[in-house]
C-alpha cells in the first residue's frame, strides 16, 4: 500500500511529499533516533512524535516509506526543508504512537 492511501484511509494529514512509495518494511515506532537510524527497516512506516531536522535526516537515511509524526506534534520550518532535502514523505495524526500504530496495522493487514 502507498503512504499517500494508508493516510487517507485513516483520515492523516500529508504534511510533506507526495506518497507515493509503498510501504513494505512494516510499520517501526521509535523516538530514539539512533536506534531508528540503526533498526528502522528500509521501505517501512515509522512512527513518532519527533517532528525536526534531524527526524527527517534520520527518515532518510534509514530510507523509511514514510514519516508519521503522532500525538499533533509540531513540525516546524527546518523539519519541512529537512524533508524536502531527504525527499522524505511527512504525516501527522492527533492519535498517540500506540493508536497509530494499531491504526496502520489493521489498514495493512499485519498482524
Amino acid at each position: 500500500m502507498k503512504v499517500k492511501e494508508i493516510a487517507e484511509k485513516l483520515g492523516w494529514q500529508i504534511i510533506y511529499g507526495d506518497g507515493e512509495r509503498e510501504i513494505e518494511g512494516g510499520i517501526y515506532c521509535c523516538d530514539l533516533l539512533s536506534i531508528v537510524m540503526g533498526r528502522a527497516p528500509s521501505d517501512s512506516l515509522w512512527i513518532t512524535v519527533m517532528g525536526n531536522v534531524n527526524a527527517m535526516a534520520v527518515a532518510a537515511l534509514a530510507d523509511v516509506a514514510g514519516v508519521v509524526v503522532a500525538e499533533g506534534m509540531p513540525f516546524d520550518e527546518d523539519a519541512l526543508a529537512g524533508a524536502s532535502k531527504g525527499s522524505v514523505t511527512v504525516l501527522r495524526t492527533d492519535q498517540p504512537v500506540f493508536a497509530a500504530a494499531l491504526s496502520a496495522a489493521k489498514v495493512l493487514g499485519l498482524k
